[in-house]
């Protein structure tokens, strides 16, 4: 049987279609019978923050989303404040330490702000430990159910990179509003007048940060414990400037909804982009988060309003006969696209908008990027030695290059 027909529960609530699906994150047919760890999609990504309050405020008043449910002492949990947040089908879930011995202040000491965990919507918790035990992965919780008033949900975890976490969950005889434990919960925030629904509609890829030496490893990882295919590779001059260079592979599950690109750093002149994460991480992580809209400059427009830094492009990108002969027609002028430093790239398939912010947090670690899909499967390759020129110079700025 072919899974792709299916929409999750996230997409279906967020009024999402499948042709929507596949122009913004890619999505492929695949046989699901075969799949020894079937992963229907992105369940949440859970944040450690120094103050989870200001963040949860930030990214409903900067980036759009919504407050629906939340636990903190008042719901009975004394450990630590949690908010969920939805923007289309992404749902992020800020953690922020209440109790001072919570094992959440260790955590943020060490990696400051940034992704816990990485969980799972999967149709069989049970199957998908049972495979990873098998393949050696490391089981950080059995599967158990966790119940209430609004049904039960199943859920089992294994360790990936550095201090993250794959939570596993099966939600399909649950209908609260998050989890047990959490109450439903909105927000007074009012957004500015001609402000957009929201600002973006599903979770495209996240890339994580290895050790050098150690990308291959984990990469072996996906394909072993979780059955994930291999995408893409970019190695040698793909991916290096004069100053830095790093290496990356690219792992998906069987539908393509969850993409992994893992980097790590290569040899080069000065310090990567990937060695300053992992200097400032402590460690191996998710670096950036790329979000998927159907209308980038919109998108860009509101978050600049809004408050949010981008990565400068020179303008020299933009009058390159090289890029305008390689991108060919895209749905909007260069022009457009230079105002606001949006990168441009075109492969087999088809083409791509896209553009990185800044680091959202006081260290240098996680961003986000934008992301606008039209055919193309990629990541921007030709854009990469734009992009790492232009992290480059934050870099030197911060006095990290």
């Amino acid at each position: 049987m072919t899974d792709i027909v299916n929409l999750t529960p996230q997409e279906r609530e967020a009024e999402l279609d499948l042709n929507q699906l596949k122009q913004l994150v890619g999505l492929v047919e695949y046989d699901a019978d075969t799949d020894p760890f079937p992963v229907t999609g992105w369940d949440s990504i859970v944040f450690v923050s120094g103050n989870a309050t200001q963040s949860a405020h930030y990214y409903q008043a900067a980036w759009g989303m919504e407050l629906v449910a939340y636990s903190g002492p008042e719901t009975g949990n004394r450990d630590h404040k949690s908010f969920v947040l939805k923007s289309g089908s992404i749902r992020f879930v800020i953690n922020g330490a209440v109790d001072p011995e919570s094992p959440l202040v260790e955590h943020h000491r060490k990696h400051g702000d940034g992704v816990v965990d990485i969980a799972l919507e999967v149709p069989d918790v049970d199957k998908c430990i049972a495979q990873a035990r098998k393949a050696g992965a490391t089981i950080l919780q059995e599967p158990e159910d966790v119940s209430d008033e609004h049904g039960t949900v199943r859920i089992g975890a294994i360790a990936t990179y550095g201090d993250t976490r794959h939570t596993l969950v099966d939600r399909s005889r649950y209908h609260g509003a998050y989890l047990p434990g959490y109450e439903a919960r909105t927000s007074n925030f009012v957004k500015r007048d001609g402000q957009p629904k929201r600002l973006f509609q599903a979770l495209d890829h996240i890339v994580g940060n290895v050790e050098l030496g150690k990308m291959d490893e984990w990469v072996t990882f996906y394909n072993k414990v979780m059955g994930f295919v291999n995408m893409a590779e970019f190695i040698g001059d793909d991916i290096a400037t004069d100053y830095s260079a790093l290496m990356s592979k690219v792992v998906a599950n069987g539908n393509h909804r969850v993409k992994f690109p893992l980097n790590e750093p290569a040899i080069a002149k000065k310090k990567s982009q990937i060695d300053e994460y992992l200097e400032f991480y402590r460690g191996a992580g998710a670096q950036h988060l790329a979000v998927a809209t159907g209308d980038i400059l919109g998108t860009v427009d509101a978050l600049r309003t809004n408050g949010v830094e981008f990565l400068d492009t020179p303008d020299s990108y933009y009058e390159d006969d090289e890029l305008r002969s390689r991108i060919g027609n895209v749905r909007v002028p260069v022009e457009e696209l230079q105002k606001r430093g949006i990168l441009v790239d075109r492969d087999e398939d088809g083409y791509l908008l896209q553009i990185f912010t800044k680091p959202l947090g006081d260290r240098p670690t996680v961003f986000f990027e934008l992301i606008e899909r039209h055919g193309s499967l990629g990541f921007g390759k030709g854009n990469f030695k734009a992009l790492f020129e232009a992290i480059e110079r934050e870099q030197d700025k911060r006095g990290n290059l």
